[in-house]
This record gives structure tokens, C-alpha cells and sequence, in this order.
């Protein structure tokens, strides 16, 4: 009764959880999501049957059992032999397959074709801890919030200022690594309404626990509005404003500026190009 209790204990805990990944909510995740099941499935292939054997085996050949043969002498059969070394082979054969083809499927780098609508484009900058997204066609920023329109293709150009970052929006794509002094991209649609949390998927330092962000999909008109908010009340996102923001802080409020300096993002690539990487914070 006991061991009962704390399982069903456990049990009752996970049921209040939501597995993001396995809740998508745009084509590129729910492909991932299917790639993620797939693969779960052809290797249970073989997990389960073995566990299952396992525990047959183990009551049937106990010692208290009279009726299980004893074969002493037996070493080899070629039927078992064709049956372990078919059967994993053909799976890693069809993983194989699997991943060579969805890699080239859902390569980030891809652009996505969206209902006729335009492309947006968001620059993505890492911090110290903290993501700041500059929209150059909207002349806008800001820090720890991105908005973007339902069933619109988005493509996410993306640095880092500091340390590698990995961008992830676990609902919609998945992840991309934000390196300084290089250009990654990462592209998505949302196919509903919703706040989306986004986070960083690789350890960077003390303040990495806070580096969190929400993602914001609107219906267009929605869209429209908070960009005029963000316009209307931010301050210029000039040389100053972007020192006091890239100094170091954890569990950075959203901010919002206007104007948004476009050339933002290739500015910090050419810092870094030829320059040895950022010092990190920590060190």
C-alpha cells in the first residue's frame, strides 16, 4: 500500500504538468513533435520487449520452479542471433533515415511560406541576462517580450554580445545557438493566439535561471496595437541606452524603445568578427 500511494502520489503531481514541446503550437514544433514521438517508438521497439523478456525470464527460471528446463550445454541459436542483430539494425537503419531527411526539413535556416502575408523580421541579441529583439522594419525594441502575428511567417535573425546563448521557444521552434560575432536564424509560424514562454536553452553564467522572455502571438490588428505601444512609449535604443542595458543584471523587466536602431544586430557581428570573443561576466 505504500509503494501504491507513492506512486500514485507521483502520478497525481505529473498530471499537472504541460510538456510545452509535446503541446505545439505552429508547424515547425508539431513536426518536431512527431519526430520526437517516432523516434520514442521505434526505440521502445526494443526497450520493451527486453524489459518484458527480462521479467518472463527471471520468473520462469526461477529456482523454485520444477517445470523450466535446464540447458547447461546450450551456447548458441541462429534464429536468436538473425533476431538481435535484424531487428536493432533495421531501426538505426530507419532513425537513420528519419533524422537525414527532417534535418533538411526543419533546417531552421529554411524561410516558410505563410497565407501570401509579408515576412517579419526580428533581430535577436543576447545578454547578460537577458534577450533584447530589435523589429528593423517597425523601428522598434525591446527587452524580454517579442510579439509577432498569427500565421505569419517570423525569421529571427540572432547574436550574441556576451557568452553562447541558446534561443528556444519550446511551443513554436526549436532551439538555435546565439554565438558573438556570427549570425544564426530560426524561423516559425504560430498558428494561434497565445503567450508562448521562451527561454535559454544553454547555461551562460549566474543569471541564467532569469533569462526568460515571452513570446507573444497576436491577430494582425492586435499586432499593430503593440507596436504602437512600444513606439509610443519607448525611449531611443542609441549607444548609451545599449551600454546601461548590456551591463550586467538578472531577472531583467521587459523595456521597450523607439527608435530601435536596425543596425544593431550587423554592428555587434562586426565587433566581434575579428576580435577575441567577449569576456563573460564571471570571470
Amino acid at each position: 500500500m505504500r509503494s501504491a500511494s507513492v506512486v500514485l502520489g507521483f502520478a497525481l503531481l505529473l498530471a499537472g504538468c504541460r510538456f510545452v514541446v509535446l503541446d505545439p503550437s505552429g508547424p515547425i514544433a508539431a513536426k518536431e513533435k512527431q519526430l520526437i514521438l517516432i523516434s520514442t517508438a521505434l526505440m521502445l521497439l526494443v526497450v520493451l520487449p527486453v524489459i518484458i523478456l527480462t521479467l518472463i525470464f527471471a520468473f520462469w527460471y526461477r529456482a523454485s520452479n520444477t517445470r523450466a528446463n535446464a540447458m547447461p550445454t546450450w551456447a548458441h541459436s541462429n534464429a536468436i542471433e538473425v533476431v538481435v542483430w535484424t531487428v536493432p539494425l533495421l531501426i538505426v537503419i530507419t532513425l537513420g533515415w528519419l533524422a537525414w531527411t527532417t534535418t533538411h526539413a526543419l533546417d531552421p535556416y529554411r524561410p516558410l511560406e505563410g497565407n501570401g502575408t509579408p515576412t517579419l523580421e526580428i533581430d535577436v541579441v543576447a545578454l547578460d541576462w537577458k534577450w533584447l529583439f530589435v523589429y528593423p522594419g517597425e523601428n522598434i525594441a525591446t527587452v524580454n517580450e517579442v510579439a509577432f502575428p498569427v500565421d505569419t511567417p517570423v525569421r529571427f535573425q540572432i547574436t550574441s554580445d556576451t557568452v553562447m546563448n541558446s534561443f528556444f521557444i519550446p511551443g513554436l521552434a526549436g532551439q538555435i545557438y546565439a554565438m558573438a560575432g556570427m549570425r544564426t536564424e530560426l524561423s516559425l509560424i504560430a498558428n494561434k493566439p497565445g503567450t508562448f514562454g521562451g527561454l535559454s536553452a544553454n547555461y551562460s553564467g549566474a543569471g541564467f535561471s532569469g533569462m526568460r522572455f515571452k513570446a507573444l502571438a497576436m491577430s494582425p490588428g492586435d499586432f499593430d496595437a503593440w507596436t504602437r505601444k512600444v513606439a509610443a512609449s519607448g525611449r531611443p535604443l542609441d549607444t548609451a541606452a545599449f551600454d546601461d542595458l548590456a551591463k550586467d543584471k538578472s531577472n531583467s523587466p521587459v523595456v521597450y524603445y523607439a527608435p530601435g536602431n536596425p543596425g544593431l544586430l550587423q554592428g555587434l557581428i562586426n565587433k566581434y568578427r575579428h576580435a577575441p570573443p567577449p569576456a563573460h561576466a564571471g570571470h
